[in-house]
């Protein structure tokens, strides 16, 4: 329904002691629709069919159809297991959202007690339309959004608003769908339905929230980067082919292996591996990713939008201060005095809060004759006890104002009480005394106290480069108080006022915040270039969980949090979250070196083909000579993904632009190596075509693992033991290669005389790779996340 529409409804009144008729109902049901959240629907086949057309896949398509032109079936079907994999993870990935669209729509009350043509009915909760008359009973879930026109009722919205106290509403005020009734029952007429709710604005918020993941870009980005320059060199060696009088088919084999040596295979597995890997210890740290690909994203993150109830506290009311304002009376009697007037039956979480401290200060509880529950029109419980000298006592608790109203207030207690609510405290006040005279005892102030490791927690988060935000649906003061001592001592955005524009060194705290505050907030430092992480555990953290780089569901989440979330804590606390970034920094550098030594051998391997060409007249690499590197030399650098890998001290970022540039002084290292190989065999050693095919094969596959160690640490090489998985991988990539050039299989025989001294000839190679590379990446950062707003 347009916004006319549903002004147009609202704008007719509706008389509350007959609701609508059934026609005016129907009338409106067909003009808005139900009361539920829209599904949209698509068939599996066609969903599937989409994920094999986009910029990834088609390069593994297109390496299939060239290996399957090469006639290496084989590696062909392991792209496709490879391209398979990936379009796999893609849909689950996809089906996450509707995941939690499907459990937000479960939030809403299957069954309404409504109003029509004057008669009370159940009905469906799909069936209200604005203007329906509803009631709100306890224990109920209110079915939509809807305005209290008599009664009175405490809501439960921490669900929506992340408020960890109920909420008392009466006559006037919005009761929100999605909220439970704690206590009393109302009539309230219905202002909004299904995805028009507030709860429905954060279904639709989620379905909206569409990060792209840093791998995708990264992957998109160095393809280009390879395309761009793989195909300049293949345009220029197919010239100079033809220049120089070669035949077409003498030039298409040349053209397959230059294409093939261009297609990174490995990249998409390796991506994959690395974030298995990490997957698996987190899982024995307690933390589960529910996506691969938010391991990749913990590494970027350098601000974390944290809420505040049950994540930086422990969610449960708890009385903080005690403040006696008669001498006599001690902060124990005065506990015992405000649990005989608190409900016994645990549904009140701030009567509940009260009889439990009682409890534990060991005052003997006091005899009851009499209880009246809490009253929301008088703001007030009180109960009747007999004292040890068998005297009567009227006891009241309740809101100080209403209180005092009855009470002899002492002479400080304004100011105790002004002082109370400013550190954060919901104040109650407990007075005493006869039915006529009443005296006001003493304040107790209820708080959701902080966990005990949430400042270290933002201590270690500090350290690691990343800034932490509270994010929060409670008042200023509340918000503030928890933020001071939790160690956030910035400002504090009041309700209302989140900017467009954001930097995490604006404030300290955003309070009074809803869900499409947090969503909207989570955007406005994604527009600021910054990677956000949001930690949260109820419905209204969905679409900010769902919206930032890295969502994180605490161990207390619900289902709807756990399904928007990239990652899910599976044990009490948040020290799952440093072991996330630290885990996702490591998982980063493994595949940020692999993608340098990937950039570094293609791009080489093409040059040396032209080189070659220009220096011999022939191809020095065959499609099968091709294959054969790509299952030596790609394939076994997939076990960079289970190498040792030390995490940064500060936040990770793809630079597509600088990773090019590092590689292109590596590059020349190892281009000028070859080509001195190349040019000893074709000059000096005087071999034969077949021959300098060999020599050429096996000088890159020892030269690209050979790169691949050096470039696997930032320091120099010896600095950190490669893992062992890394070491064997390596170790039969060249003795595979090797036994081939040495043996004559499927090339021409090596001597082996050339064959030891290529291993040496590597090995200082990689002594001066290594120089190199510490010498340009102390000059050239290529993993550091730009820090314009923050410091590094």
């Amino acid at each position: 329904m347009n916004a006319e529409a549903s002004r147009s409804h609202e704008a007719k009144a509706v008389d509350p002691a007959v609701g609508l008729s059934q026609d005016e109902a129907a009338r409106r049901l067909s003009q808005i629709g139900p009361n539920d959240m829209p599904s949209q629907e698509e068939r599996p086949a066609l969903r599937a069919l989409r994920h094999f057309w986009s910029p990834v896949p088609w390069m593994l398509e297109i390496t299939i159809a060239l290996q399957l032109a090469a006639g290496e079936r084989l590696e062909a079907g392991m792209v496709g297991a490879l391209l398979l994999v990936n379009v796999l993870l893609s849909m689950v990935q996809e089906g996450r959202a509707n995941a939690t669209l499907s459990l937000l729509r479960q939030r809403l009350a299957p069954k309404a007690r409504l109003k029509r043509d004057g008669r009370w009915a159940d009905a469906p909760a799909s069936a209200l339309v604005p203007g329906d008359i509803v009631q709100l009973s306890l224990g109920g879930v209110v079915p939509a959004d809807a305005r209290i026109l008599s009664g009175s009722v405490l809501l439960d919205q921490s669900m929506l608003t992340g408020e960890s106290v109920a909420v008392e509403q009466q006559s006037g005020a919005t009761a929100y769908a999605g909220a439970l009734v704690r206590r009393g029952e109302a009539i309230a007429e219905v202002t909004a339905t299904g995805p028009r709710t507030y709860f429905g604005r954060t279904a639709e918020l989620v379905r909206a929230a569409d990060i792209e993941s840093t791998e995708q870009r990264a992957v998109l980005g160095i393809v280009k980067a390879l395309t761009a320059v793989n195909m300049t060199i293949v345009v220029g060696i197919v010239a100079y082919a033809h220049a120089i009088g070669m035949t077409v088919p003498q030039i298409v084999p040349l053209v397959l292996a230059a294409l093939l040596s261009a297609v990174p295979v490995a990249m998409p597995a390796v991506f994959t591996l690395a974030a298995t890997v990490g997957a698996r210890k987190l899982a024995q740290q307690g933390v589960l990713l529910a996506r691969l690909s938010a391991l990749q994203e913990a590494a970027m993150i350098d601000v974390l939008c944290v809420d505040k109830t049950g994540t930086l506290t422990e969610n449960s009311l708890k009385v903080g201060r005690v403040v006696s304002l008669v001498a006599e009376m001690n902060e124990a009697a005065l506990l015992a005095r405000a649990a005989a007037a608190s409900s016994a039956d645990g549904q009140d979480p701030v009567d509940a809060a009260v009889r439990a401290a009682a409890a534990r200060s060991g005052e003997a509880p006091l005899q009851v004759v009499s209880f009246t529950p809490f009253d929301p029109a008088a703001k007030m419980a009180e109960a009747v006890v007999v004292e040890a000298g068998g005297r009567s006592i009227r006891i009241v608790k309740g809101s100080p104002l209403a209180v005092s109203a009855i009470a002899s207030p002492g002479s400080d207690a304004e100011a105790r009480i002004a002082g109370l609510s400013r550190e954060g405290y919901r104040v109650l006040a407990v007075a005493a005394g006869s039915t006529a005279k009443l005296e006001l005892l003493g304040l107790i102030g209820l708080s959701d106290p902080p966990r005990a490791d949430s400042r270290p927690l933002l201590d270690d988060l500090r350290s690691l480069g990343i800034t932490p935000v509270m994010v929060t649906g409670d008042t200023a003061p509340t918000a503030e108080t928890i933020a001071r001592s939790i160690g956030l001592d910035g400002r504090v955005c009041l309700p209302g006022q989140i900017p467009q524009q954001a930097s995490p060194q604006d404030y300290a705290v955003y309070a009074g915040v809803f869900p499409e505050d947090k969503f909207k907030l989570v955007r406005a430092f994604q527009n600021e270039g910054h990677a956000v992480g949001m930690c949260g555990d109820g419905a209204n953290d969905a679409p900010a969980l769902r919206q930032a780089q890295m969502g994180i569901a605490v161990s207390t989440a619900t289902d709807v949090a756990k399904s928007a979330a990239g990652l899910v804590l599976t044990e009490p606390g948040l020290r799952g979250i440093l072991a996330c970034i630290e885990e996702g920094r490591a998982a980063f550098r493994r595949v940020l070196t692999f993608t340098l030594s990937m950039l570094v051998n293609k791009a080489v391997t093409l040059i040396v083909m032209g080189g070659g060409l220009v220096m011999t007249g022939h191809a020095v690499m065959t499609p099968l000579l091709q294959v054969l590197w790509m299952l030596t030399s790609d394939i076994a650098m997939m076990a960079r993904a289970g190498d040792r890998a030390k995490p940064t001290p500060y936040p990770n970022a793809w630079r597509i632009r600088e990773l090019t540039f590092a590689a292109l002084p590596l590059g020349a290292v190892k281009l000028a190596y070859a080509m001195t190989i190349l040019a000893l065999g074709w000059f000096w050693l005087r071999l034969d075509t077949d021959t300098m095919r060999s020599l050429t094969f096996l000088t890159l596959v020892l030269a690209g693992q050979a790169t691949s160690l050096v470039l696997r640490e930032r320091d120099h090489v010896w600095h950190s033991r490669p893992a062992a998985i890394l070491l064997a991988a390596m170790a039969i990539a060249a003795v595979v290669a090797t036994s081939f050039a040495s043996a004559g299989w499927f090339m021409a025989a090596l001597p082996g005389w050339v064959v030891l001294a290529l291993y040496g000839t590597t090995v200082c190679f990689g002594l001066l790779l290594d120089t190199v590379k510490v010498a340009m990446l102390k000059r050239l950062p290529v993993d550091r996340r730009r820090r314009e707003t923050q410091s590094a």
